[in-house]
């Protein structure tokens, strides 16, 4: 299956999670386009200054990959900074935050597996 740019559908969410400003999420494949065990296949765009709150992931993991931008992540209570390249890994009632700490989009690829 070959999904174009043009096709995949653009959701806007504010205060995500409890987060600051908007996040754009370009679902790049819909869960019910996808045989296996998996809610969320997206990109992440998050303007400088927004956030997407705590949460945690019980019975599921996700997966970011830092594609460009800078970004601070707060997994199961630790920081860490983030960059271009980078991998996050949170699951199993783990909890995480990401916050834009940069001065240009943090765009993140964003998987969710359940188990």
């Amino acid at each position: 299956m070959i999904k174009r740019a043009n096709e995949m559908e653009l959701e806007i969410k504010e205060q995500m999670r409890g987060g600051n400003g908007s996040i754009e999420i370009t679902h790049v494949f819909k869960k019910e386009e996808l045989k296996g065990k998996a809610r969320l296949c997206a990109t992440l765009k998050i303007n400088p200054g927004c956030s997407i709150g705590l949460h945690e992931h019980v019975n599921e993991e996700e997966i970011f990959y830092v594609i460009r931008g800078k970004g601070l992540i707060v997994d199961n209570g630790t920081q860490f900074e983030v960059n271009e390249g980078d991998a996050i890994l949170t699951g199993g009632g783990a909890s995480h935050s990401v916050q834009n700490i940069g001065d240009k989009p943090l765009e993140m690829m964003a998987v969710i597996l359940l188990y």
